[in-house]
């Protein structure tokens, strides 16, 4: 059996990082190890999901630092898959994430693109069962 386990997304700052996914998207922090030369393993998931989890990796050099917020190249990058819409959708308001687009509701589910806090694109969505 595989599976992915985990997805990198480039960082500016772990700290800055952390905050945004655990205070506002609302993720669990799973690790923070120091891994020395400032470099740390920083594993935060959604709570209670059985996913994939994310690496914040802090970039490092002109490349990494240019793709920060545009590792999809301004598509929707990552999909967060939620069982009750409106109420994660409210939540996520209150905790100041910022929504691209007012929520939408089409065949596949109910729909609305988020961005973290390098601009990267996320999809909250609840498909429809």
């Amino acid at each position: 059996m595989q599976k992915i386990a985990t997805i990198s997304l480039l960082v500016a700052d772990y700290d800055a990082a952390i905050a945004f996914y655990r205070d506002q998207a609302g993720f669990d922090l799973l690790e923070d190890t120091d891994m020395g030369g400032g470099k740390r393993w920083v594993l935060v998931a959604p709570p209670g999901g059985s996913g994939p989890r994310l690496l914040l990796a802090k970039a490092e050099g002109e490349a990494q630092l240019a793709a920060l917020g545009n590792q999809a190249g301004g598509r929707v990058m990552l999909f967060l898959e939620t069982d009750d819409f409106a109420r994660d959708h409210a939540a996520m308001l209150a905790r100041g994430v910022t929504f691209l687009e007012p929520p939408r509701h089409e065949a596949y589910g109910s729909v609305a693109v988020f961005a973290d806090l390098y601009g990267n694109k996320w999809d909250l969505i609840e498909p429809r069962r």
